[in-house]
C-alpha cells in the first residue's frame, strides 16, 4: 500500500517523486513504476529549461549535478526567410536576461538530466517499481495496480507521467484532443568552431522552423522541422552532406559544423487531456499534453504541473486528509488546465502562421515580430512569461518548498 504512486520514471515522473519527497519528508509512502529505470537508452534529445523549471530542479536538490552540463541561453534571434535565400533578415531579438541577471533558459541533454534525477531518487526512499503498468481498478479508498510482472499495488493517489501514450491515461478513461502536423524534428548535436555566446538562433522557413541552440562548450543542439515524406532521406546521408544542409539553412557563422550525435527524428503533433484528473488519478506532463516545441515550452509545461500538483495536495496532506481526495485534485485541475490549453493553442497558432510561404501571411507575421521587438516592456513579458514566473507561481518554481 502507497500513499502516492508515480507511472514513469521519465524526467517528469522522478522530478514529481523528488518533489514530493523534498516536501513531505518521510511523511508519505512514494513509488515510482518503470520498466527502464537506470537502463534507459540515451538518445540526442535536448530541451530549453525555463528559470522556473531550474529553481524547481534546485529545490528538490538535482541541479547542481546538471548545472556545469547546460548552456545558458543568453539570446534568441529569430528570422523569417525561404530555404535558399542568401539573407535571413533578423526580425525579433531577445537579449535581456531576467530580473535577477540570469539567462531566461538552459539547453540541457535529456539524458543528463535524467542520469542526475536516477541518482537522487536512489537516495531518497523512493521504491523503484521496475515493470510496467497493466491494468488500474479504481475504488472509493484507492487505485489497484497490475502490473506487468504479476504484481499488485494499491495507492490512494496514483500520477501518470508516462507520456504521450500513458496508460494511466488511457485505463482511466480519459480522452484526448489531438492533431498530427505531418511533420518531424529532426534533432542532432553538432560542434563548431566559433563560440556562440549563449546565442539561439531560430529560422522560420516553410516546412517549419530550424533551431540552433546553444549547449555548453562550442556545441549546439539542432532542432530541424521538415515534411515527413522528406525526413527518411535526410537521416540517411553521409554526415558531410548532412551537415551540408545544416550549413545551407543555418550559414557559417559558427565556423565549420562537426557532427556529435545524431540525426535522429520524432514526429510532431499535439493532444491535450479532456481532463487532467480523474478518481485518486491526476496526470501531468505528456501524459496530459503535448505542445508543438517551437516555442521551446513542452518540458516546461510539465514542471509547472508538478510545481502545482505538489501545491495543491501539501495543504491536504499536512492536514493528515487524503492526498486522492476529490477537492485536492480539482485545485490542481483549475491551476493548469486553462494554462495548459491556452498554450497548446498558441503554439498550434504560431505554427500554423508560419509554416507557410503564402505572401500575405509572411507580411502580416514579419510586421508583427518588428512590432514586437521595439517593444522592450512586452519583450519583458513575454520573457518573464516563458520563464515560469508571472502571476501566481507555485512555490517550487521559486526554488522554495511549498
Amino acid at each position: 500500500m502507497f500513499d502516492i504512486l508515480v507511472a514513469g520514471g521519465g524526467i517528469s515522473g522522478l522530478s514529481t517523486a523528488l518533489a514530493l519527497r523534498a516536501t513531505f519528508g518521510d511523511a508519505l509512502r512514494i513509488g515510482v513504476i518503470d520498466p527502464v529505470f537506470g537502463a534507459r537508452d540515451a538518445n540526442v534529445r535536448t530541451s530549453a529549461l525555463a528559470a522556473g523549471s531550474v529553481n524547481l530542479l534546485d529545490a528538490i536538490g538535482v541541479w547542481s549535478d546538471i548545472a556545469d552540463r547546460a548552456g545558458p541561453m543568453r539570446s534568441l534571434k529569430i528570422t523569417d526567410s525561404r530555404r535558399n535565400d542568401s539573407i535571413r533578415p533578423l526580425f525579433l531579438q531577445f537579449d535581456e536576461p531576467l530580473d535577477d541577471g540570469a539567462p531566461f533558459s538552459y539547453m540541457v541533454r535529456n539524458a543528463d538530466v535524467i542520469d542526475a534525477l536516477e541518482k537522487k531518487a536512489l537516495t531518497q526512499r523512493i521504491d523503484i517499481l521496475k515493470s510496467a503498468v497493466s491494468r488500474l481498478i479504481p475504488s472509493s479508498r484507492f487505485v489497484e495496480i497490475r502490473l506487468a510482472d504479476g504484481s499488485v499495488l494499491k495507492t490512494r493517489l496514483l500520477i501518470g507521467a508516462d507520456g504521450v501514450n500513458s496508460r494511466v491515461r488511457r485505463s482511466a478513461g480519459i480522452e484526448t484532443v489531438s492533431h498530427d502536423y505531418k511533420r518531424s524534428a529532426i534533432v542532432a548535436t553538432v560542434a563548431h568552431e566559433e563560440d556562440h555566446h549563449g546565442a539561439a538562433v531560430q529560422h522560420f522557413l516553410p516546412p517549419g522552423p530550424f533551431a540552433m541552440l546553444p549547449l555548453a562548450g562550442r556545441r549546439s543542439s539542432i532542432v530541424w522541422t521538415e515534411y515527413q515524406e522528406d525526413v527518411a532521406s535526410y537521416l540517411s546521408l553521409p554526415p558531410d552532406e548532412f551537415l551540408e544542409q545544416v550549413e545551407r539553412r543555418f550559414g557559417y557563422s559558427l565556423g565549420a559544423f562537426r557532427l556529435e550525435d545524431g540525426p535522429a527524428a520524432f514526429p510532431l503533433r499535439v493532444h491535450l487531456a479532456r481532463s487532467f484528473v480523474a478518481p485518486r488519478i491526476a496526470l501531468v506532463a505528456d501524459a496530459a499534453h503535448l505542445v508543438h516545441p517551437l516555442a521551446g515550452q513542452g518540458l516546461n509545461l510539465g514542471f509547472r504541473d508538478i510545481a502545482a500538483l505538489v501545491e495543491a495536495l501539501a495543504e491536504q496532506i499536512r492536514l493528515g486528509l487524503d492526498p486522492g481526495d476529490a477537492n485536492a485534485l480539482e485545485v490542481y485541475q483549475r491551476a493548469r488546465f486553462f494554462d495548459t490549453a491556452t498554450m497548446v493553442a498558441a503554439t498550434h497558432g504560431l505554427h500554423t502562421l508560419f509554416a507557410n510561404d503564402i505572401a500575405p501571411l509572411r507580411l502580416i507575421r514579419d510586421l508583427g515580430m518588428g512590432f514586437v521587438d521595439r517593444m522592450p516592456r512586452l519583450k519583458r513579458r513575454l520573457i518573464q512569461d516563458a520563464a515560469g514566473l508571472q502571476g501566481r507561481v507555485p512555490a517550487l518554481l521559486l526554488g522554495r518548498l511549498p
